[in-house]
C-alpha cells in the first residue's frame, strides 16, 4: 500500500526551497545501528550565520561571526544531548526542557507540555524534537511536533509519534512544507524514509539534497547498537 511507502530522503528534500529544520531517526538496513540526524537551514542573514559544533557527546549551534549576531534567542541551542540511555534532538533550546524533564523523572512527551511553537510571528516555527531510547542491544523512538493551530498563533497543536526501530526505515520531520510567506508549517505524520548502512553515503545523499543556497548545516550520528560507539559526521556551509 502506498502509505507503507520508503522514500529516498533526497527524494523528499529535491526541489524543495525551504524545508527548514529537519530530524531523521531510524535504523539501518542491516539491523545494526541506530541513525539520528538533524539539519538547519536559513534565509536571512542572521540564521545563515550559523555552524554546528561538538562539545563532547553533544552538538551547539553557534554563531559563525560574533560580529553579526542579531537575535541570537531562536537560533543559538544545544541541538543534541544525551542522557542515561536517551538521545535528544531538537530545533530549539526545548532540548534542555526534555533533558531537565528526564532528570526530573518526566517523560518526552511530558517535559514538552511547557513548551510551545516559536514566537517568531507570522511564522510560529514548529518546535520539533526527538529522542532514541535505547535498550538490550535495540532501540525506540519518539517524535514530536509543537505548532500553532491558528494563523494568529492563539493556541498550541501537540502531536507525537513513538515508533519501535525497523531496520532500514527512517522517519523525517521539519519544521516547514516548503516556502512561504508566512511560510506553511509541515503538515501530518514524520514522512517514511529509507536509512542507508554507509554513514558517509547518507550523509552526502542528504547535504546534495538541501537547497543549495540555504542549507546551512547537517549533523549524522551512528550509533553501533552492540557496542554504543558513535561515529559521527559534521558538514558546515560556512567552513
Amino acid at each position: 500500500m502506498e502509505i507503507y511507502k520508503i522514500n529516498a530522503i533526497s527524494a523528499l528534500l529535491q526541489g524543495n526551497r525551504y524545508p527548514g529544520r529537519g530530524i531523521i531517526i531510524g535504523k539501518t538496513p542491516d539491523g545494526k545501528k541506530a541513525v539520528a540526524a538533524y539539519f538547519i537551514m536559513g534565509r536571512s542573514a542572521n540564521s545563515r550565520n550559523r555552524i554546528f559544533t561538538e562539545k563532547g557527546n553533544e552538538v551547539f549551534t553557534e554563531p559563525f561571526d560574533e560580529s553579526l549576531v542579531e537575535d541570537p534567542s531562536l537560533i543559538i541551542y544545544a541541538a543534541i544531548r544525551a542522557y542515561e540511555n536517551n538521545l535528544i534532538v531538537t530545533n530549539g533550546d526545548q532540548t534542555d526542557t526534555i533533558y531537565e524533564g528526564l532528570q526530573q523523572g518526566l517523560s518526552f512527551n511530558k517535559a514538552l507540555e511547557s513548551r510551545c511553537f516559536e514566537p517568531d510571528a507570522p511564522n510560529f516555527t514548529p518546535r520539533i524534537s526527538g529522542m532514541l531510547t535505547f535498550g538490550e542491544g535495540d532501540f525506540s523512538y519518539q517524535m514530536s511536533i509543537l505548532k500553532s493551530i491558528d494563523p494568529e498563533g492563539s493556541d498550541c497543536a501537540r502531536y507525537g509519534f513513538t515508533y519501535p526501530a525497523k531496520a532500514g526505515l527512517g522517519h523525517f520531520i521539519h519544521t516547514y512544507v516548503t516556502d512561504g510567506n508566512p511560510i506553511p508549517t509541515f503538515q501530518g505524520e514524520p514522512e517514511r524514509v529509507a536509512i542507508l548502512d554507509d554513514i558517509d553515503a547518507f550523509t552526502s545523499e542528504v547535504w546534495n539534497a538541501l537547497d543549495d543556497e540555504n542549507r546551512i548545516s547537517l549533523y549524522v550520528r551512528y550509533i553501533d547498537l552492540a557496542t554504543g560507539t558513535a561515529e559521527n559526521r559534521l558538514v558546515n556551509k560556512n567552513q
